[in-house]
This record gives structure tokens, sequence and C-alpha cells, in this order.
């Protein structure tokens, strides 16, 4: 079963940056859509970034793009998201999430919740402005 664990989460002003981490226990044998979530209080959950680990295709939400970047570091068996230009509408707990799947799979379900199996505890972020 995938474990995840994000860290990196924090306060920052308007304009600055973060960087999340998402370690992750996953099967070398296979490959998996791996995405970032966030919530914001009285909202629902949201897609920000997506990346399948079998090439790397990426994938983001339009109001991060440009903005924000997904990486993976198979090494470290962990997922990033670089956080540039951060607006205080990003604040939010952000989650990351994996599914075994193909990249088709991955490019056709992105940003559906129930199409993720593993979920970490969450990292806050928080933008003042």
């Amino acid at each position: 079963q995938v474990q995840l664990v994000e860290s990196g989460g924090g306060s920052v002003q308007a304009g600055g940056s973060l960087r999340l981490s998402c370690a992750a226990s996953l099967s070398p044998h296979s490959m998996y859509c791996m995405a970032w979530f966030r919530q914001a209080p009285g909202k629902e959950r949201e897609g920000v970034a997506a990346i399948y680990t079998g090439g790397g295709s990426t994938y983001y939400a339009d109001s991060v793009k440009g903005r924000f970047t997904i990486s993976q570091d198979n090494a470290k068996n962990t997922l990033y998201l670089q956080m540039n230009s951060l607006k205080s509408e990003d604040t939010a707990m952000y989650y990351c999430a994996a599914d075994r799947r193909s990249i088709w799979g991955c490019a056709s379900g992105t940003w559906s919740l129930y199409g993720y199996d593993a979920w970490g505890q969450g990292t806050q972020v928080f933008v003042s402005s």
C-alpha cells in the first residue's frame, strides 16, 4: 500500500515561494499518476498539478499555470511542488495523492478525487497579502 508524507508547508508573503515535498513509498515496477490537491476552508478540494511517473507528463490547473511546477525525483521517491509568485488565494491545505494507472487514465481523470486511492495527511500553506 502506497504511503505518502507531505512536508514543506508554512507561511509566506504574497509574491514569495515555497517548495512542498511528498515522500512516497511506490512500487518500483509500477507507474503512477501523482498529484497535488488543495483545500481552502469552506471550499472543495481541487486539483493543482499532476505528473505521470512513467515519462513525466505534467498537468496543471489554470489557476497555477506559469507559477507552480510539479516534479519528481525517482531516486528519492519524492514528489515536489515548487510554488512561485504565491497569492493569498493559494492559502490552503495541500495534499499529495497517488494512484497506479496508465498515462491515459492520468490524462483523462487527473482531477477526479475518487480516482486516487492513496492520500497524504496534508501540509498547510498560508500566504499573507
